[in-house]
């Protein structure tokens, strides 16, 4: 999903099972002989792994197969890039792919003299890795000096807001579970919304009434993904505090995935990094067309609703999924994190691959 979501056309898939990385090659010497053969049979111009590698790995790996490689981190950043579309959004992407890409820059020639200017930028004797390394230091900077002054503007709105007092609410779960629907039958907003990963990098907010809560201010946030690189995190953090400043997460999950539960849980994964995990939750299971679920709401035992049932692309189930906001704006905050793993109609087989495995080529 992550190779197609780029722009890749799958020619072969290798799989290799080891106790451990090689520390040299990730895969061993064997395995980089077989996929080494399959590059030259298959005429294949790039080598993705669906593991993150050390610069290291990657330079001897390349040597071997004779190809480019690229790992899933750079992958990831890569589909970032080519989806972001806003000011804020680019900034973001390429202060991550920065900070990735310089633990890479052995023997790399100077690629980024011309944007900055080269002259009186080299000292006495200095090395080209060190020049290297101080301009894309330089070019850091700057993006976060910028970065933060639409950080300072978004907590400015978010004081406004707060002034109004209206109950915010922020979707959030794993990329492609259908966040951006949801958005838009909820707000009756036109925001892009595509059967494709990491379809939304920039949020997007709303003001929607719903009759019982008055003003709702409702978030549309950036998808995540098992193994979500922690630069793209600390780079995404301006738009990501729309999450972590809300009185309420919607927890959109994909009914139909079978890796349902495995993404649930790296989502908590990745809001416990953030600073989220004690913000009440709601898990709204979406795409319940492709399921034998019902539209409709779940209570806990304490008589909170824990679980609602929709279909966004159906604009099934958004009755309750409305009234599930008036109960939490009205309610004390409970946090609901998890599913009820005894319910068989939650009980999903567990996958022999973990999620997003199919990105190997």
């Amino acid at each position: 999903m992550l190779a197609q979501g780029a722009g890749a056309e799958i020619v072969d898939t290798i799989i290799c099972k080891r106790a451990r990385p090689d520390a040299k090659l990730y895969v061993g010497t064997g395995k980089a002989q077989e996929i080494a053969l399959a590059v030259q049979a298959n005429d294949i111009e790039l080598v993705l792994f669906n593991h993150n590698l050390t610069p290291a790995q990657q330079r001897n790996i390349e040597r071997e197969i004779k190809v480019r490689v690229v790992d899933r981190v750079a992958l990831i950043l890569d589909i970032f890039a080519l989806r972001a579309q806003s000011h804020e959004g680019k900034l973001q992407v390429e202060l991550a792919q920065l900070q990735h890409l310089v633990t890479r820059l052995t023997r790399m020639w100077t690629h980024l003299e011309r944007q900055r200017g080269g002259i009186g930028m080299r000292g006495p004797g200095e090395a080209q890795l060190e020049m290297d390394k101080r301009i894309i230091a330089d070019k850091v900077r700057m993006l976060k000096e910028r970065l933060g002054k639409l950080q300072k503007q978004r907590q400015t709105q978010r004081r406004s807001r707060a002034r109004g007092g209206a109950f915010s609410v922020s979707l959030v779960g794993y990329t492609n579970a259908g966040k951006s629907t949801v958005f838009n039958a909820l707000t009756a907003a036109d925001v892009y919304a595509a059967d494709q990963l990491f379809a939304t990098l920039d949020t997007t907010t709303r003001k929607v009434w719903i009759e019982g809560a008055g003003s709702v201010v409702v978030s549309d946030t950036v998808g995540f993904i098992r193994e979500l690189p922690h630069m793209l995190i600390a780079a995404f953090r301006a738009t990501l505090e729309e999450t972590i400043h809300a009185d309420l997460l919607l927890h959109v999950v994909d009914a139909a995935s079978p890796q349902r539960d495995e993404q649930i849980a790296e989502v908590d994964k990745v809001l416990e990094e953030i600073g989220a995990a004690d913000i009440p939750r709601i898990l709204v299971f979406n795409k319940i067309d492709l399921t034998h679920l019902e539209p409709g709401v779940e209570r806990d035992e304490r008589g909170t609703i824990s679980r609602v049932f929709v279909s966004a692309t159906e604009r099934l189930g958004f009755d309750a999924l409305r009234g599930a906001i008036v109960e939490a704006s009205q309610a004390e905050p409970v946090v609901v994190s998890s599913i009820d793993n005894d319910d068989p109609r939650f009980r999903t087989q567990s996958p022999s691959v973990s999620p997003a495995a199919d990105a190997r080529s």
